[in-house]
């Protein structure tokens, strides 16, 4: 300790990586590259990282154990697979990949090579959605039997400078959005078999609204509302709700019913917020959890302890697989009109300790 990390892209969110491992204990963050090497010298000199440069420059150091992949997700399955034949653990972005035949064909390289790969979102590991969950495994609710969630918005060209990316292969509600929830999901109520799911495109193309390219017009590839029904192998079935298409804004709705009651759950997209417990139509807990010292990064310090403890990553490949197998299901039926079998199922997760924290070597 500390675990040297490097990170591949310079982009935006790169600048949240960064502002939370550079200040966490067991990491040192030694190396940044990106395709444009100006983007990674920026980032280098603003957070104290002593070396930077192209494409490569992350794979090649020695000083680096885990590489942090925050490349766009067409090229997140061939940058890992970079890494991983480099000899480095990797932290990926979410998704793990955009299809199922290349991404278990990286995992098993990486069982072989004895590294291992895992994938966002790291926020299911934040103090909120765990202590939900730790609500639930305690039986606050009785028995878990279903699963809501639910993100709507009228869509991201109305606000982000250059959103053609999020409409198109790899996006999409589904696969940009989607992974926040059926990842708790899928801690929540257990692995999926089968999905049934419905919706499609609004537009066929639509507009830039906001910024320098305002008026720009491009291609909507993939469903922009998905209904969604999933069954579980415990027996629970979960309704999702995802939209770029909706005139109502709502986002971050996640509840858990059991049999004797339901919990409300804080936004999976953030590491905090507030676990509501109801029974029998009324309010009976409230709790408000912050998240002091928890943001994009706390996966990769569960990756890094669980080399030193020799146990299995929580955020394993295992399971960014069960949930990509997930995803391409739910547009595979919306294409098909049938339901989807999942046939993935990864192990199960243990909870974090409710004293666990980032900040602490």
């Amino acid at each position: 300790m500390p675990i040297g990390v490097g990170l591949v892209g310079a982009g935006n969110i790169s600048t949240q990586y960064l502002t939370n491992l550079t200040t966490y204990p067991d990491l040192k963050v030694v190396a940044i590259d990106d395709l444009i090497p100006e983007r990674a010298r920026a980032q280098a000199e603003k957070f104290g990282v002593d070396t930077w440069g192209g494409a490569g420059t992350v794979c090649a150091n020695p000083e680096v154990e885990v590489v942090v992949n925050i490349t766009p997700p067409e090229v997140h399955l061939s940058v890992s697979a970079q890494a991983i034949r480099a000899g480095k653990h990797v932290w990926s972005e979410k998704p793990l990949g955009l299809d199922r035949t290349a991404a278990r064909t990286l995992l098993d390289e990486a069982a072989a090579l004895g590294v291992q790969v895992c994938c966002a979102p790291d926020t299911v590991l934040g103090p909120g959605i765990q202590a939900a969950l730790r609500s639930m495994d305690a039986g606050s609710i009785g028995r878990p039997l279903a699963g809501l969630a639910i993100m709507q918005v009228p869509g991201p060209d109305l606000w982000h400078p250059d959103p053609a990316f999020l409409f198109q292969t790899g996006a999409g509600p589904v696969l940009d959005i989607g992974p926040y929830y059926f990842t708790s999901l899928v801690l929540g109520l257990g692995p999926v078999t089968s999905v049934v799911a419905a919706g499609g495109r609004a537009r066929e193309v639509r507009t830039v609204v906001s910024g320098p390219k305002a008026g720009t017009e491009f291609a909507v590839t993939v469903p922009t509302t998905a209904n969604v029904l999933l069954r579980h192998a415990s027996g629970a079935s979960s309704v999702c709700l995802y939209s770029f298409d909706s005139g109502l804004a709502r986002a971050g709705v996640l509840e858990f019913q059991g049999s004797t009651g339901t919990i409300v759950a804080p936004d999976p997209n953030m590491f905090d917020g507030t676990v509501r417990t109801h029974v029998g139509g009324e309010l009976t807990g409230e709790v408000a959890i912050e998240a002091a010292g928890h943001g994009r990064g706390i996966g990769v310090v569960d990756l890094v302890r669980s080399l030193a403890e020799g146990r299995r990553p929580r955020l394993n490949g295992e399971l960014a697989y069960h949930v990509l197998d997930i995803m391409l299901a739910v547009e595979e039926s919306i294409a098909s009109g049938e339901p989807v079998a999942v046939t993935s199922a990864p192990p199960a997760v243990d909870l974090l300790p409710d004293s666990w924290s980032p900040l602490s070597a």
